[in-house]
């Protein structure tokens, strides 16, 4: 398997599954690594120097930590800007499977699931394909690899997503035959039609940035020197669709869930854990709070994303394969894990792509129902104050949102309306934009958020 995105999310669940399988005897598949872009040198560097070799760091809610070597990354691949190390290694027969992390951002997507060619670095990277020339999106290297491996006839290849966008296998698939159609390569489009699968898949394990401290943690709990030791909580899950072109590992032996449909997982998951997610990060920095256990265990913002789940979350994904109610306090728990010091300031980036992706869902559903909608719109109006807070360059932190654009957000929060001018954004809401009654909700959630942000501000 050729993996790109050596970030610490691989690292800390896809790798873990194949060493879990290699330990268990069965030694047919290896990974190989690589990054896209020229980032994480010193973590590749790291990696490079310790044979792909490093410490998982797990910890579970009650506190206990566990310490083991991860050995699945047989080989890590130098980044070039041609990319050609990764070429090679994609276009190998005996690579199987092109996995990769995206965040929701990088699939350069919009409302309508097509590909947003507003983005200059999509936009360079179809010109650069024109030229037969590697890209730095995840369509410009994708189509490269397949380009090379077409005309080796190194036979056919799974595209796996490993992250959490909804439909992510469909969409990817789309993403890329339109990238490789813009492009002009009508024999390579027929040819990935005819020898690749994307199958939707759903991933989850809280996987924090390392903190400065892990190196010592690691260190002294095992006498390694690790520079690309992860940390991870204890919870790990991997649902994939069983729909494979050329082979996959024993998965199912080492606790994968192998399914024919990974939909309602997958809606659990967006909807329960990411969207509550955000909810506490967003309602953690109002608050004045750093990490998400903090937040998690203030009653009031724990309230808050219960209140969320509970009332307008589970009707809408009622019926279940999942016991919804079991799953949100798992959440719950698992976010209440003070060990794992997961920082606000990493889980409420990218607001602009999870409003529509996590949230604008809910809201849909029950207003098409005829539901009420007040515990979810708490969540946009707990990031509108927080994006305000942005624009007043108050927030404790640098925001980072791939899918912002500054001057909509800007004009959101001077507007004479802010809730309004939230309400009417297409890109966050597509067709409820401007419902009176998604801006009814959000009118009085806002008072709601008010309240709080005030009695959290007093002494």
């Amino acid at each position: 398997m050729l993996h790109l995105g050596l970030g610490s999310f691989h690292r800390a669940h896809q790798a873990v599954y194949l060493q879990r399988l290699i330990d268990a005897g069965d030694t047919r598949w290896s990974l190989s690594g690589a990054n896209i872009r020229p980032d994480m040198a010193e973590v590749v560097a790291a990696l490079q120097a310790q044979g792909g070799r490093y410490t998982l760091e797990t910890v579970s809610p009650a506190g206990e930590y566990r310490y083991e070597q991860i050995e699945a990354i047989r080989e890590v691949l130098p980044y070039e800007p041609s990319l050609a190390p990764v070429i090679a290694r994609g276009a190998a027969p005996s690579t199987r499977i092109v996995s990769f992390t995206v965040t929701e951002a990088g699939y350069y997507l919009d409302t309508k699931g097509k590909l947003d060619l507003s983005f200059a670095d999509l936009a360079a990277d179809i010109e650069r394909a024109r030229r037969g020339e590697a890209g730095e999106t995840i369509y410009g290297a994708v189509c490269a690899i397949l380009r090379a491996r077409h005309a080796a006839q190194a036979g056919p290849v799974t595209l796996l997503n490993c992250d959490n966008l909804r439909h992510n296998g469909d969409r990817f698939r789309a993403g890329l035959l339109e990238f490789i159609a813009l492009v002009g390569d009508v024999p390579l489009q027929a040819w990935v039609d005819a020898n690749t699968r994307c199958p939707n898949a759903m991933v989850d394990r809280i996987t924090p940035r390392p903190p400065p401290e892990l190196r010592a943690r690691v260190r002294a709990a095992t006498g390694r020197d690790d520079g690309a030791a992860v940390t991870a909580e204890s919870f790990i899950q991997w649902v994939i669709e069983d729909d494979f072109i050329a082979g996959r590992p024993d998965w199912g032996r080492v606790g994968v869930e192998l399914v024919e449909s990974v939909q309602p997982y997958e809606e659990a998951k967006i909807r329960i854990l990411n969207a509550t997610h955000s909810c506490i990060a967003w309602a953690g920095t109002l608050a004045g709070l750093g990490f998400i256990h903090e937040g998690t265990h203030d009653a009031a913002i724990r309230r808050m994303a219960f209140d969320y789940v509970t009332d307008d979350v589970i009707p809408c994904l009622s019926p279940s394969p999942i016991d919804l109610a079991a799953y949100r306090d798992v959440v719950l728990d698992r976010f209440g894990n003070p060990a794992i010091r997961d920082t606000n300031q990493r889980v409420a980036a990218d607001g602009f792509s999870k409003i529509p992706g996590f949230i604008a869902p809910t809201v849909r559903e029950r207003l098409a129902a005829g539901q009420g909608i007040d515990s979810v719109a708490m969540l946009p109006a707990l990031f509108l104050a927080f994006l305000q807070r942005w624009r007043r360059g108050t927030l404790p932190y640098a925001y980072q949102d791939q899918s912002m654009d500054d001057a909509a957000a800007h004009a959101i929060c001077d507007a004479a309306d802010p809730v309004a001018a939230l309400c009417a954004d297409a890109g966050l809401w597509g067709s409820l934009a401007g419902d009176a009654r998604l801006v009814d909700a959000v009118r009085r959630a806002g008072k709601r958020v008010a309240r709080f942000i005030e009695e959290k501000a007093a002494p």
